[in-house]
């Protein structure tokens, strides 16, 4: 063959085996999506960050990144494997620390006893860098699921808040109770009644001094048990609620004296 034409040929093949690298990437990580993913932070680029998988680079989007956590070059991050795309300059693959499924696969990595199906997550709500709740329900009387995951001493749980920079970590028994759930979920305040409203909504009643406990810094507690049980939930205290009734009473009777004969 002449110049040109070797120089061509050359081309077509480095293309192809290009593409058939892309290709290779693409189907072993699109198998792996939803797993733990071990990487070292290669580069920045703006405030995400580009993390070297070995065989291929990986995004950690900075809305994918836990808040206020600081990283540096060639320091080694753990993160779930989101996504994986297809694009004109080969697969893409998506990180996330801030993602729940991130800490539902530390518990899975951490408690033996949720690999071997004794305990099953059955939900996960997070607030990144502040606070996750997780339900978790046993499949065998004798095991424990809260003192399960917490483990002796706290070592488990404890364990995960390090990875996590210390995220405050809630780990509520599932029930399919729904009141019962909701009052696991509200926790660590304690509830004295709870009513169901609707099919959406939860009433509950909570002493006075735990109304603020209940509601959580800025409404974060109410907020995330709400998400986790999939339902509204209004939070009163005893004193609100005494008030409500009341200030009812005091309008029915104003009603009632209105329709007296000649009272305005």
């Amino acid at each position: 063959m002449g110049r040109i034409a070797a120089q061509t040929a050359k081309q077509v093949i480095v293309q192809r085996v290009r593409e058939a690298e892309r290709d290779v990437i693409y189907n072993e990580f699109s198998k792996r999506k939803g797993d733990l993913i071990n990487g070292i932070i290669e580069r920045f680029e703006g405030r995400d960050i580009i993390v070297d998988l070995g065989k291929t680079e990986a995004l950690l989007a900075y809305n994918e990144q836990i808040p206020n956590e600081s990283y540096h070059r060639s320091d080694r991050v753990r993160a779930i494997l989101l996504d994986v795309k297809k694009t004109g300059r080969g697969p893409q693959l998506i990180l996330s620390r801030a993602h729940p499924s991130f800490v539902i696969k530390l518990f899975e990595m951490e408690v033996p006893e949720i690999y071997e199906g004794l305990l099953e997550i059955k939900g996960a709500v997070r607030e990144p860098g502040r606070r996750t709740k997780i339900a978790v329900q046993s499949h065998d009387g004798k095991v424990d699921p809260v003192g399960t995951c917490v483990g002796m001493k706290g070592s488990r749980v404890q364990s995960i808040v390090r990875e996590l920079e210390g995220e405050k970590i809630d780990i509520i028994r599932w029930t399919p109770d729904r009141r019962e759930f909701t009052v696991n979920a509200l926790s660590p305040a304690k509830i004295r009644s709870i009513n169901q409203i609707d099919d959406d909504t939860m009433q509950v009643i909570v002493a006075d001094d735990q109304l603020s406990l209940a509601i959580g810094k800025k409404g974060q507690n109410a907020r995330l048990a709400a998400r986790l049980t999939g339902q509204k939930i209004d939070i009163k205290s005893e004193n609100q609620l005494n008030q409500e009734k009341e200030e009812k009473k005091q309008h029915i009777l104003a009603e009632s004296i209105c329709e007296l004969p000649g009272v305005g």
